[in-house]
């Protein structure tokens, strides 16, 4: 690490996002990174309630159902849905405490851009 010149910069008033905070929230941003899984989160957002059961998800997609489930596993794993079984088919809805704190970290990022 090599030192700071006297006048050359400011320093950083404060370290914006924590490294656990950063763990956390790239674990999220992770499961998003596949175009499959933010296209299934964006389908289960739409949905206000009751939830949206695995089979009206899986012919949106030229995927088998397995693997459907896998995905949607991979984004409960990630903390941006949760699901509760009724009967033989599983219903999925997003989290809003997660997706507010991504959103939130997101903001904050482009509020210090424009400022």
């Amino acid at each position: 690490m090599s030192k700071q010149e006297p006048g050359c910069c400011e320093p950083l008033p404060e370290d914006p996002l924590a490294a656990v905070q950063a763990a956390e929230l790239s674990g999220m941003f992770k499961a998003l990174g596949d175009p499959v899984r933010l296209r299934l989160l964006s389908m289960i957002a739409s949905r206000t309630e009751g939830g949206v059961c695995v089979c009206e998800l899986t012919p949106a997609f030229e995927l088998s159902q397995p693997t459907i489930s896998h995905h949607l596993k991979l984004l409960r794993q990630a903390g941006l849905v949760d699901c509760e079984r009724r009967g033989t088919w599983v219903y999925y809805w997003v989290r809003p405490e997660t997706t507010d704190r991504m959103a939130a970290m997101l903001s904050s990022v482009r509020q210090q851009v424009t400022a």
